[in-house]
């Protein structure tokens, strides 16, 4: 590697002159000192020590992001979004991956099995060189705690932290679950069921929260026997997609909280010999990319993930920066994605 002196001895000049030259401190450098330095440092195929600047003007232009799983579905489009706005900022990125959903599983309640590890990862990212982290949840819940003593600025994005100080890019899971119920209620149907992720889950009970809303606010009635608890997976998908689809009075649409358990009600509803769309409507939640390759194709809902990664990205940068009016916390909206798997009964009704 090429350093200042080997750059400083073939310009006969001091180190100090390249690092001025390097540095753009032209004060006390002629020019056509200044222009050799250039030269040769060019020619030479100079790079400056990042790290060794950085910890001489404290500025490392580098951000750390501490993963809960990179395998994850949400998570690539978050990456992705976090690293497009800071590239377009002259940002770096170190990356870490805690590796959460191989260790838990969707058992995010009980963290505390593996705390100790998780801390160390957490304390070894904060001691590199980055100016700040943003936090990458697996699931959205409330993270607090998880990073202690930080005196760096944090973002969450996909959780949250409620510790007074933190900053976080979220998604309205309420307001998407009521803007669902009311595309259904919109196409005719009254009698729409719901299969909900675990019960403990925030987006599970927000989610329910705004299927009650809409349904409230048309004037229909909650039917309990049209509520089904699943664990979002497709398993539990097909067992409360059977059980809605054989009751007396089936519904006449289904909305699945993810797109894994919408995709097992289309298999039970194929093995019911049941027709989507044509006697069942279903809707489910995510984007997912197997979504897509249903038979019929799912409507489901689009979660902003690359703009949430963006977002965040800002946020944290903007604090760097020492902005003053960084808003503390921002909630994105969703759009519901139409595809094959919802048909319109209203003209029927």
């Amino acid at each position: 590697m090429v350093t200042l002196r080997d750059v400083a001895k073939k310009a006969n000049v001091s180190v100090a002159t390249v690092s001025n030259v390097i540095n753009g401190n032209y004060e006390e450098v002629g020019k056509d000192t200044r222009e050799r330095v250039m030269r040769i440092a060019t020619d030479m195929k100079y790079k400056p020590n990042r790290i060794a600047k950085s910890l001489r003007t404290n500025n490392s232009r580098t951000i750390g992001v501490i993963i809960e799983d990179i395998t994850v579905f949400n998570t690539p489009e978050i990456i992705d979004g976090i690293c497009e706005y800071a590239e377009n900022q002259g940002y770096n990125i170190l990356f870490d991956n805690l590796r959460l959903y191989h260790r838990l599983g969707n058992r995010y309640s009980q963290i505390s099995e593996c705390k100790k590890s998780i801390s160390k990862i957490i304390d070894t990212m904060m001691h590199l060189e980055s100016e700040g982290v943003i936090y990458v949840g697996a699931h959205y819940r409330d993270v607090t705690n998880i990073i202690e003593n930080s005196d760096r600025p944090i973002v969450y994005t996909y959780c949250y932290a409620n510790d007074g100080s933190s900053h976080w890019v979220n998604f309205d899971d309420e307001e998407a679950a009521c803007q669902v119920t009311e595309y259904l209620i919109g196409k005719g149907h009254k009698k729409i069921a719901i299969i909900t992720g675990m019960v403990e889950s925030i987006p599970c009970q927000t989610r329910l929260s705004g299927y009650q809303r809409a349904i409230l606010d048309n004037r229909l009635l909650i039917q309990p026997d049209y509520v089904k608890i699943g664990d979002w997976t497709y398993e539990s998908g097909f067992e409360q997609g059977k059980q809605l689809l054989t009751t007396p009075n089936p519904p006449t649409a289904i909305f699945a909280m993810n797109d894994l358990m919408a995709g097992g009600v289309i298999s039970a509803a194929r093995e019911l010999g049941i027709s989507i769309p044509k006697d069942l409507s279903l809707i489910g939640f995510d984007n997912r990319t197997c979504s897509f390759y249903y038979t019929p194709s799912l409507t489901t809902v689009d979660i902003p993930l690359h703009q949430m990664g963006r977002q965040a990205a800002k946020l944290l940068i903007e604090q760097l920066q020492g902005k003053e009016d960084t808003i503390e916390s921002i909630r994105l909206k969703c759009e519901i994605v139409e595809r094959s798997s919802v048909s319109d009964i209203s003209a029927v009704d």
